[in-house]
């Protein structure tokens, strides 16, 4: 077995005791190509992010780096710009074969809610290594809002693989030529490149920017938020906007990305060379993302866009990212968007799923 485990071998993993939680995990958390992963019901405030290290626990570095405590279980805050680790529900008692990697969900992600998962002796953030035995913690630092949690929600996610699934260049070029994985040409170099959209057809609307002081939100509230309380508008009349150092950014890829469906992929960040920003912070997408989607094959892929120490000039289809393609181990019983609630099947520039559709 080589590849990313697909639902029905997840499945069989909670079957066995390889992937356990308390409550027991729920159906709703299976994935095509990935398990959602719950807050437990404690926060612990930490003085700063860390990671267990060779030979430490979690529970360890929280004795150093504990500053307080917040019960969940009636909802908490968790407040812009400070640093949490919360216990998560699921633990792992992983084969010798099989490792996994997380990432952040996409609503968590276009909410900029950092989020990453560390375990016990862990050396990299969301890398879980073959053969790990523990339990699991999410490490949440809110960068632009504030948000209100409660135990049981999902704000990231695990992937489990088994051996080497990457797809060469030679080997995307193949599949793409096969199976259109963008609407246009493809750039390949170290995976598909895609690049950025401000020349949106008939509006000048680019994009959004997070507004600096705002209300907190209700993770449980769906397309409940007016935008205008938390977003400004970008616009561009000239295809290309400045990016504010520290900023967050909501914008659109010019291509459409297909993922078929015995396939995976992750987004990387590009270069770091283009430019002094970070594009990324949900990276999972699922097999049969943009597969028939309506209005044709493929889907645009929301970039969330942090700039860094200075302004920096973004241009219409300036390369920002790659996908990563990687060989499912079997093909999931259901698909991205088929039957299952996926919020960003066929999407366009598209705020987290908190917000009302802008008027």
């Amino acid at each position: 077995m080589t590849g990313v485990l697909a639902d029905s071998q997840l499945s069989e993993m909670i079957a066995r005791g390889q992937i356990s939680a308390r409550p027991a995990v729920t159906p709703a958390q299976i994935q095509p190509a990935s398990l959602d992963l719950r807050l437990g019901q404690v926060a612990y405030r930490v003085r700063a992010s860390f990671l267990a290290g060779h030979g430490r626990s979690v529970a360890d570095r929280l004795e150093e780096f504990e500053m307080h405590r917040v019960d969940l279980n009636d909802g908490a805050v968790l407040e812009k710009g400070c640093v949490y680790v919360v216990p998560l529900m699921e633990r792992l008692s992983l084969p010798a074969d099989v490792q996994a990697v997380a990432n952040a969900k996409s609503s968590t992600g276009r909410l900029d809610l950092l989020t990453r998962t560390i375990c016990d002796g862990g050396t990299e953030f969301d890398r879980i290594v073959p053969g790990y035995d523990g339990p699991l913690y999410a490490e949440i630092c809110p960068r632009s809002f504030s948000v209100l949690v409660r135990p049981g929600m999902r704000l990231n996610q695990i992937r489990f693989r088994a051996g080497q699934a990457v797809l060469s260049d030679a080997e995307l070029r193949t599949l793409h030529d096969a199976s259109p994985l963008v609407d246009g040409e493809a750039v390949i170099d170290d995976g598909l490149g895609f690049s950025v959209d401000l020349r949106l057809p008939g509006s000048t609307l680019v994009g959004y920017r997070a507004k600096p002081h705002t209300g907190v939100i209700d993770l449980d509230r769906i397309g409940h938020y007016d935008p205008a309380e938390f977003w400004e508008e970008v616009h561009s009349t000239d295809g290309h906007i400045i990016l504010d150092p520290g900023a967050f950014y909501i914008l659109v890829s010019r291509e459409a990305v297909h993922i078929p469906p015995d396939y995976a992929a992750e987004m990387a960040p590009y270069l770091a060379m283009v430019g002094e920003f970070r594009v990324h912070y949900a990276g999972f997408f699922d097999p049969g993302f943009g597969h028939d989607a309506a209005g044709g094959l493929g889907s645009r892929g929301v970039l969330e866009v942090r700039c860094h120490e200075a302004p920096f000039v973004l241009e219409h289809g300036q390369i920002v990212g790659r996908l990563i393609y990687e060989r499912m181990a079997a093909r999931p019983a259901q698909l991205y968007g088929a039957g299952i609630a996926s919020n960003y099947q066929g999407q366009g520039l598209k705020l987290s799923k908190h917000f009302a559709a802008p008027s």
